[in-house]
C-alpha cells in the first residue's frame, strides 16, 4: 500500500509543534516556582511602579527610569502588564518568560530554515536552543525578562532583514556544499512579498525594540554582517560559498556597511548611554584592565566548555581567587588559533566562520571588558550567543561525516543523544529555581568562596525565622568579600533582628558607603535609621538617594516623614506631595501626606488623604485611625466612632485603637460602650494610666462610684503625679464618704 510522504510544510510544522511541546513539558514546573530574593524585589515585588500594572504613570517612569542601572523601557512594560494579568503570582511571570522563549525557539527555526533550507539542522539549532541547560536561568529567573525578550526583538529583526535582502532586487544563487549531490538553493525562492524598504525599516524597529529590552542586542549590526557572508552571499552578487576563495569586492563591502550605519548609530547611541547609566549609577568595577582582560578570555573558554559539558552551572559565579594570567595566556592562544583555522575554512565551509564569530562578538559587551556587576561570567549571557556555536556545531557536524554512507545514522544518533542530555540536564537545572534557598544552596554547592550565594542564602533564610544560619553566612560573605555591600547589608539587618542595634547599624553604615550610588541600599539604610528614630541621618540617605534617582518615589515619602520627625512640617509636606503626585495609586502615601497635614493643622486636606487611602485600600487599619482623629478636630463625634470602631475590628488586640475608641464614644455621649473598650484595653496593657483615669470617668457618668473610685487609685498609684485624676478622686470621696476605706 503506497502512503504518500509528507510535504516539507507538514514536516515544518510538526517540527514547530514537537519543539513548542516538549518545551512546554520540560519548563513547566518553573510555573510553580516563587520569586527569588535576587533582583526579583527590585524588577517585580519590589517594585511600586510594576506591582501597579500598567499605568500612564508606570509607562512615563518605564521611559525616565534607569533602575537596576540599565535603560529597558520595554522589559519594564512588560513586568507591568504581568501584574496587571497575574498580579503578584509568580507563576504567572515565569510563564510569560517560558512563552518568550517558545516563540523565540520556533523564529530562530523559521529564520535558519528560510536563510539555509536546511530543515532538519535548522530544527537540531532550534532544539539545542529551546532545552540546553545553560537557558534556564533565562527562562527559569523572572528578573531575566529582559534576556527572553530582547532575544524575541533579536529574532524579529534578523527575519525582516532576511526578507529585506531576498525581496530586494539583487537575488543571488546560493550553492549549499553540505549536501550530496550539490544542491542549489534560490534565495529568490525565499523572497517574500512587500516592498524592501518596508522589511528594512522593519528590521530597524525591531532592534531598537531590542535595545529598549536589554541593551546587550547592540552588537546585531555585525551578525547581520555575518549573515551577509553566509548564508544570504551578499558580499558579491556573481559569487556562490560553493567555491573554495570567494573575493567579496571592495565596493559590494563598502555597500554593505553602507546600508547597515542606521543600525551600528542605533548601536552606538545605545552603547553610550548603557556604559553612561552603568557609569553614573556605580556597577561599573574599578578591577584593572589586565584582570579584566585575563577574565574575558578564559571566560570564552569557559563558556564553550560549558556549552559542551553543562555541569555544575550556578546562578552566580565569582571571581577566581588565584591569578589568571597563565589560563588567559592560554585562551588567547587557543582563540587565536581557532579564529584563524575558521577563517582559513571560510570558502569551504562558511558556517564555520559565521558561527564562531557570532559566538565571540556577541559575548563583547558582557564578557566583561567593561566589567559590571560582581560575576565573572553568567549562564544568562549565552543565551543569544550559543546560537553561533550552535549553528558551528550542527553543519560542521554535518561536514565532519561529509558523505559517508552511514551518515545519517550517526547524524541522527549523535544528535538524539545530545537532546536526550540536554532534557535531563535542564529538566535538573530547573529544580534549582524552585525558590531562593535551593537556588544559593546549589551555588554554594558547586562553586567556592561565593560570597554572593552566601549573602543570598542568607537574606533567604533570615525571612523564613532561620537567623543563626543566616547570621554565620552572611558574617561568611563579609569575610570572603568585605566590599560587598548586600553583604554588609544583609549582615546589618540581621544583628538588627538580634538586638544588636549599634554593631548593625555599622555594617549598614558600611553598606552605604560602598555603594554610593546604590538608590536602594541608601533608601533601605534611610527607613532602618527611622525606625530607630534617627531622622537627621535617615533624611541624609533619601537625600543621596534621590540625587542619583529623583524619580525614587519612595525615597520622598521617605524624606517627607524624616523631616516631620525633625518638626520640618513645610519641607515634609513638600516631599510627601510629591510622592502622591508620583504614585497616586499607593495608599500609603496618601497615608503619610494626611498625618503631617493633620499635624500642620490642614485638616480638611488632611481628611481628603485620609479618605483616598481608604478608597484605595479599604482595610487600612492606621488610615480609619487618623481620619477619626480628623473627625474628632472638626467636631464630628459620631463619623469619628465609625473609623474607630472600623480600626478596632481591624485590630482588635491594639490598645490604642481600644483607647481611642473609647475617648470618642466619651466625647458622643455613650459612657457604657466606653468603659468596654476601656476595660478591654486593661486586659491587653494593665498599667495603662491613662485607661484607668479614663474608664473611671465612664464609671463615674454612669453613676458606678465605687468602680470609678477603684481606677482613679489605680491610676494615681502608676502616676502618682496626676492631679486631675486626684482631683475627680477627692470630689467623688467628699461627697461619698461611704467610699472612704474604712
Amino acid at each position: 500500500m503506497y502512503t504518500a510522504r509528507p510535504t516539507r510544510n507538514q514536516l515544518f510544522a510538526v517540527i514547530c509543534l514537537v519543539l513548542a511541546l516538549v518545551t512546554v513539558v520540560v519548563y513547566w514546573p518553573i510555573t510553580h516556582h516563587s520569586f527569588t530574593n535576587f533582583d526579583d524585589d527590585g524588577y517585580i515585588t519590589g517594585n511600586s511602579h510594576v506591582k501597579s500594572g500598567l499605568t500612564w504613570s508606570g509607562l512615563v517612569w518605564a521611559f525616565e527610569n534607569t533602575e537596576t542601572t540599565n535603560w529597558h523601557p520595554l522589559t519594564w512594560i512588560s513586568h507591568m502588564v504581568d501584574c496587571q494579568l497575574y498580579g503578584l503570582n509568580a507563576g504567572g511571570h515565569h510563564l510569560t518568560n517560558l512563552l518568550f522563549h517558545i516563540a523565540n525557539t520556533l523564529l530562530l527555526f523559521l529564520l535558519l530554515n528560510e536563510l539555509t533550507g536546511a530543515l532538519w539542522r535548522s530544527a537540531f539549532v532550534a532544539a539545542l536552543f529551546a532545552w540546553h541547560p545553560l537557558h534556564v536561568e533565562s527562562v527559569a529567573w523572572a528578573a531575566e525578562r529582559k534576556d527572553v525578550l530582547s532575544a524575541f526583538f533579536w529574532m524579529l529583526t534578523l527575519l525582516a532583514y532576511t526578507r529585506y535582502v531576498t525581496s530586494g532586487t539583487c537575488q543571488v544563487t546560493q550553492t549549499d556544499p553540505a549536501s550530496s549531490p550539490v544542491t542549489r538553493l534560490p534565495v529568490k525562492a525565499l523572497a517574500k512579498a512587500g516592498h524592501p524598504s518596508l522589511h528594512y525599516f522593519l528590521a530597524l524597529f525591531f532592534f531598537a525594540c531590542g535595545l529598549m529590552s536589554k541593551p546587550m542586542v547592540v552588537t546585531l549590526p555585525f551578525v547581520l554582517l555575518l549573515l551577509d557572508f553566509w548564508p544570504l552571499a551578499r558580499f558579491s552578487c556573481s559569487i556562490t560559498l560553493s567555491t573554495l576563495n570567494p573575493q567579496p569586492s571592495t565596493k559590494s563591502t563598502a555597500r554593505l556597511i553602507y546600508e547597515k550605519l542606521p543600525f551600528f548609530a542605533l548601536a552606538a547611541a545605545g552603547s553610550v548611554a548603557t556604559y553612561l547609566v552603568q557609569k553614573t549609577g556605580g556597577a561599573v568595577s574599578n578591577d584593572t584592565l589586565s584582570f579584566r582582560v585575563a577574565n574575558a578570555l578564559w571566560s570564552y573558554l569557559r563558556y564553550i566548555f560549558k556549552t559542551f559539558w553543562p555541569a555544575d552551572l550556578a546562578v552566580i559565579y565569582p571571581f577566581p581567587s588565584h591569578s589568571l594570567a597563565g589560563l588567559a595566556i592560554v585562551a588567547a592562544t587557543l582563540l587565536v588559533i581557532g579564529s584563524g583555522w575558521f577563517i582559513f575554512l571560510a570558502g569551504r565551509h562558511p558556517w564555520l566562520l559565521v558561527g564562531w564569530f557570532w559566538l565571540l562578538g556577541t559575548l563583547v559587551p558582557v564578557i566583561g571588558l567593561v566589567q559590571i556587576g560582581s560575576q565573572s561570567m553568567a549562564d544568562r549571557y549565552m543565551y543569544i550567543p550559543s546560537i553561533g556555536l550552535f549553528i558551528l556545531m550542527v553543519w560542521g557536524l554535518n561536514d565532519l561525516f561529509g558523505s559517508w554512507p552511514q551518515k545519517q545514522k550517526i547524524v541522527t544518533l549523535a544528535g538524539t543523544v545530545a537532546l536526550a542530555g540536554c532534557l535531563a540536564c535542564t529538566w535538573v537545572q530547573i529544580k534549582y529555581w524552585q525558590d531562593s534557598i535551593s537556588l544559593f544552596r546549589h551555588a554554594m554547592e558547586v562553586t567556592t568562596d561565593n560570597h554572593v550565594a552566601c549573602a543570598c542564602l542568607a537574606q533567604a533564610l533570615d525571612a523564613i525565622g532561620q537567623e543563626d544560619e543566616a547570621l554565620i553566612l552572611c558574617t561568611n560573605a563579609v569575610r570572603i568579600e568585605p566590599n560587598y555591600p548586600p553583604g554588609q547589608f544583609f549582615l546589618g539587618m540581621v544583628l538588627l533582628k538580634q538586638g544588636k542595634s549599634e554593631e548593625a547599624l555599622g555594617h549598614l553604615s558600611a553598606a552605604a558607603r560602598l555603594a554610593p550610588f546604590d538608590t536602594t541600599m541608601h533608601y533601605n539604610f534611610g527607613k532602618v535609621l527611622l525606625d530607630f528614630d534617627r531622622p537627621k541621618e535617615a533624611a541624609a540617605c533619601f537625600i543621596t538617594t534621590l540625587d542619583n534617582n529623583p524619580n525614587f518615589t519612595e525615597a520622598h515619602n521617605g524624606l517627607g516623614k524624616a523631616y516631620w520627625k525633625q518638626g520640618k512640617l513645610d519641607q515634609a509636606t513638600n516631599q510627601l506631595s510629591q510622592a502622591v503626585t508620583f504614585e497616586p495609586d499607593n495608599p500609603q502615601f496618601h497615608y503619610d501626606f494626611g498625618t503631617v497635614l493633620l499635624a500642620n493643622s490642614n485638616v480638611d486636606e488632611a481628611i481628603a488623604q485620609f479618605s483616598e487611602a481608604l478608597r484605595l485600600k479599604p482595610d487600612f487599619a492606621d488610615a480609619h485611625g487618623n481620619l477619626a482623629v480628623a473627625f474628632i478636630r472638626q467636631g464630628r463625634a459620631r463619623e469619628a466612632v465609625l473609623h474607630f470602631s472600623e480600626a478596632v475590628r481591624l485590630q482588635p488586640n491594639d490598645p490604642e485603637r481600644r483607647f481611642n475608641l473609647g475617648l470618642a464614644l466619651l466625647d458622643n455621649h455613650q459612657p457604657a460602650d466606653a468603659a468596654f473598650q476601656f476595660s478591654k484595653e486593661l486586659r491587653l496593657a494593665p498599667s495603662e494610666t491613662k485607661a484607668h483615669y479614663r474608664l473611671a470617668q465612664a464609671l463615674q457618668q454612669q453613676n458606678q462610684l465605687a468602680g470609678a473610685v477603684e481606677h482613679y487609685r489605680e491610676a494615681l498609684r502608676l502616676t502618682p503625679e496626676f492631679p486631675e485624676a486626684k482631683a475627680a478622686l477627692d470630689q467623688i470621696l467628699s461627697t461619698n464618704p461611704n467610699l472612704l476605706p474604712q
